[in-house]
């Protein structure tokens, strides 16, 4: 069969490219239809890519670390052995099968174009005779710029991605000078966006020349928490934000959960406080509805969402991810319960799908887990408001005329100041405050 390249699919919602983490197979190896042969990490999640293909890996386009952008060559296939100038990664030559497109998979999104970029080809150098010229003295001056010319010629060599190259120029870095951190040195995209913001000075010099002072370790920083920092900065500086707090008697909360745990129709779910909380949130978003909106800048709008995609924030090892459960307004206790467990599972194992991660119209992220009174969070980019649950304590508080010990939090509202009123807010934490301390009040909302 004629070779096949697999190029990166479109992996969903607007992603641009994808850094390989490592490949499930090697060049020389026979690939079946649908078998995993890389994870690739997206601004979102860690993706596992099946083969649309089945032959023999001739050739693999990028090495583990590298951005490759959407529509970039990952794998050859053809149905005979790699020769051994062919089968390293990041050659020039790029080899389509006879359709000129890569097949669209299940899930990848929208199929790529399906025009092919016409491949460079290296020419050969023709060998001509020379005229006889009597022979020249070499100087130190010309020993100096063979050197200088040798110099330059090694620079151009410097490995990277288009996409990195044209980061490089666009920041005015000269990419021959920095170190790379990828595989055989290649410069990674991570090592450009550390020089970007240094004075003009530093980052025209070699990365080498950066003062790393012992006990000080540099951390390459993942898609995820690239992602997670430019979507921070977009919202910190976009949206105006508001917080309000209120801490609340979760006493009969804590006494109603541990008597659902027992109910046999709950026995096979996790419940929690934060399950109640959750549940409850996406009925009274029926009512307070500026807290389930967008703000439209283009079309000078506010979007009421007519449906309640209620995200919840989970920490992982690639940094924090905001996994979402779509329609939670109609959802059972027990179906909530059941999805929200999943979503978490799946976000501390970096295996939730980019659809997992998209659509949020309002967010929930529990600080209290790691023993936090309380926090003020930012809203993601698109979503009018956040709550924030504090760690569960016994304390002195006031109940029936008496001070008794009871389980108490603290619930932080933050919300976009240009979508929803202090009014509205305020009657929204009250309202969740007034349920929690009086579960029996979920009628009205259920």
């Amino acid at each position: 069969m004629a070779p096949n390249t697999f190029k990166l699919p479109d992996l969903g919602e607007g992603l641009t490219e994808s850094e390989v983490l490592n490949w499930k197979i090697q060049v020389g190896e026979h690939v079946t239809l649908n078998q995993i042969i890389a994870e690739v990490e997206t601004a979102k999640a860690v993706v596992e890519l099946p083969s649309p293909f089945a032959g023999i890996v001739q050739k693999l386009h990028a090495s583990a670390g590298e951005v490759v952008p959407v529509g970039g060559p990952l794998v050859t296939f053809g149905d005979e052995a790699p020769d051994a100038e062919t089968d390293t990664p990041n050659a020039d030559k790029d080899v389509t099968g006879d359709s000129g497109r890569t097949p669209t998979l299940v899930g990848y999104g929208a199929p790529a174009s399906s025009g092919s970029r016409p491949s460079r080809r290296s020419h050969p150098v023709r060998n001509e005779p020379l005229a006889q010229e009597p022979p020249a003295t070499i100087s130190p001056d010309t020993v100096q710029q063979v050197k200088s010319a040798d110099t330059g010629a090694r620079r151009t060599a410097t490995r990277s991605t288009p996409p990195v190259r044209k980061l490089a120029r666009d920041h005015g870095i000269e990419i021959s000078s920095v170190a790379g951190t990828g595989a055989d040195g290649a410069v990674l995209r991570s090592d450009i966006e550390a020089l970007i913001g240094m004075p003009e000075q530093a980052a025209s010099q070699p990365a080498e020349a950066t003062a790393v002072l012992a006990g000080d370790r540099r951390i390459k920083i993942s898609a995820v928490r690239r992602a997670t920092a430019k979507a921070m900065v977009e919202s910190a500086f976009t949206a105006p934000h508001a917080t309000e707090f209120l801490t609340v008697d979760l006493t009969e909360s804590m006494k109603l959960v541990e008597k659902l745990r027992r109910h046999p129709m709950l026995r096979d779910v996790k419940l929690n406080i934060t399950t109640l909380t959750s549940l409850i949130v996406t009925r009274l978003l029926g009512t307070y509805r500026a807290l389930n909106s967008r703000w439209d800048e283009a079309n000078a709008e506010i979007i009421e969402f007519g449906s309640v995609h209620l995200g919840m924030a989970v920490a992982s090892d690639r940094g924090l991810l905001v996994p979402v459960v779509k329609d939670a307004q109609s959802k059972s206790l027990h179906d909530l319960a059941e999805e929200l467990t999943q979503i978490i599972e799946l976000g501390r194992a970096g295996k939730l799908s980019p659809a997992q991660l998209s659509g949020g119209t309002f967010s929930i992220t529990n600080v209290g887990v790691f023993g936090v009174d309380a926090g003020t969070p930012i809203l993601p980019p698109g979503q009018s408001g956040i709550l924030a649950l504090g760690q569960v304590k016994r304390r002195p508080w006031e109940f029936e005329d008496q001070v008794a010990l009871r389980h108490t939090s603290t619930l932080a509202l933050s919300f976009d100041h240009r979508v929803v009123d202090g009014k509205e807010a305020s009657e929204f934490l009250a309202g969740l405050g007034a349920v929690l301390e009086d579960p029996g009040m979920m009628n009205i909302f259920i």
